[in-house]
């Protein structure tokens, strides 16, 4: 009997992309080792000789790295938080990873560009970020790219929704039951990515053996207005989505206006185009938020 391979994927006990990830590789025949910060606390001195370790007993084929400091407002009050998160945990694993035999996965962000395009961005774009967020998730980035690791993915996505954790379309759909109105941004445009989607791509890559930077969202794009209204509208929820500016909708950090990604890349090494934002959002929806539907069910 072949033995499975295997993998550890950081984040794949809570974090949104780690779980639908660690769910993808397991149906896929891997045997999948969940690391959260329960396990080890990412922030401290000692997390790198511990992770160091634990990648020594298990001997996995695959790192993934789905944590991340996401609070993007919170990250401009805490950025050496967020850089231990975002940028030193990428640097360590890369320097483990290095003398290892195995594949490192890391997820980035469209915060790395400012928005000042009007046409998705590409890998080539050079990024510029506005955020602390978006400037430690870069210096992530770089800090792998400057290790020449052989066997490296850097995925970009964005707007993340999915089953197993808080995300957008939950609070949108809790804040839609309780009133008649819900404010909701306009004038930010990006690409809305359903993780379950997200981890199949990332293993198609892996399967593949293609390494570099990827960008891997759902195809299409939208304002957050837009994402709200069709969450509502699929969820059967009477309530009103009002457009507002973000010059009307207080946030700390600078958000780029326009950071829809580009996944031809990925579609010339997979022959796979990403289904369409708002189909994924209906699975979502319908497979996993169905009994929170006025009816009971999913129509």
């Amino acid at each position: 009997m072949t033995a499975k391979r295997k993998a550890l994927v950081l984040g794949g006990d809570s974090g949104l992309v780690g779980q639908s990830l660690s769910g993808v590789l397991e149906d896929a025949g891997w045997e999948v080792s969940r690391l959260g910060r329960r396990q080890i606390d990412f922030t401290q001195r000692e997390a790198s000789r511990r992770l160091e370790a634990f990648v020594d007993s298990l001997e996995p084929e695959l790192i993934a790295n789905a944590v991340a400091y996401t609070k993007v407002d919170a990250a401009e009050q805490n950025p050496d938080l967020a850089g231990l998160l975002n940028r030193a945990l990428p640097a360590t694993l890369g320097r483990i990873a290095k003398t290892r035999p195995c594949v490192l996965v890391h997820y980035s962000t469209d915060f790395v560009f400012n928005g000042r395009k009007r046409v998705p961005y590409s890998t080539e774009d050079s990024p510029d970020p506005l955020s602390v967020y978006g400037k430690t998730k870069l210096a992530g980035e770089e800090a792998l790219l400057s290790l020449e690791l052989e066997k490296c993915l850097i995925i970009r996505t964005a707007w993340l929704f999915g089953p197993g954790r808080g995300n957008f379309i939950l609070t949108i759909l809790d804040r839609a039951r309780k009133n008649k109105t819900v404010n909701v941004v306009y004038d930010q445009i990006g690409s809305p990515t359903y993780t379950p989607d997200l981890a199949a791509y990332t293993l198609k890559l892996v399967e593949a053996e293609e390494y570099g930077i990827f960008h891997v969202v759902n195809s299409g794009q939208a304002s957050w207005c837009d994402l709200a209204d069709e969450a509502v509208r699929l969820s059967q929820i009477e309530c009103r989505v009002k457009p507002v500016s973000t010059a009307e909708y207080s946030q700390r950090a600078r958000r780029p206006p326009y950071s829809a990604l580009d996944c031809t890349r990925f579609y010339r090494l997979t022959g796979i185009k990403p289904r369409p934002w708002p189909q994924a959002l209906r699975d979502y929806i319908y497979t996993h938020l169905a009994s929170l539907m006025p009816s009971g069910n999913g129509g």
